[in-house]
């Protein structure tokens, strides 16, 4: 079975380098009523705790900022394009898609 199972075109990934600060970034973005997902890291992202929260890609920069604002920012963000993930560039979460 593939690993985009879960992610679709137009959804961003956040990978943290742990599963506490994974769970931490889920609160808080939940407590603020944005869409997040928290699934399974596919294997071709080799993270550190397996897990990654999945939203779309229109609010990569107000999570962006908002887990910056909470000292949570994640290892990395990536979306999923043409069957393969992309990473993100730091001044790339700023803009708005």
């Amino acid at each position: 079975m593939s690993d985009h199972y879960l992610v679709k075109e137009g959804h961003c990934l956040a990978v943290f380098n742990s599963t506490h600060r994974v769970l931490k970034a889920e609160g808080l973005l939940k407590d603020m009523g944005l869409e997040i997902l928290l699934i399974p890291a596919p294997r071709a992202l080799q993270t550190d705790c397996g897990l990654a929260l999945r939203f779309d890609r229109q609010s990569l920069a107000t999570i962006t900022a908002s887990l910056k604002d909470h000292d949570l920012l994640p290892a990395y963000i990536c979306h999923l394009q043409d069957g393969h993930y992309i990473h993100h560039h730091e001044e790339e979460t700023n803009d708005h898609y």
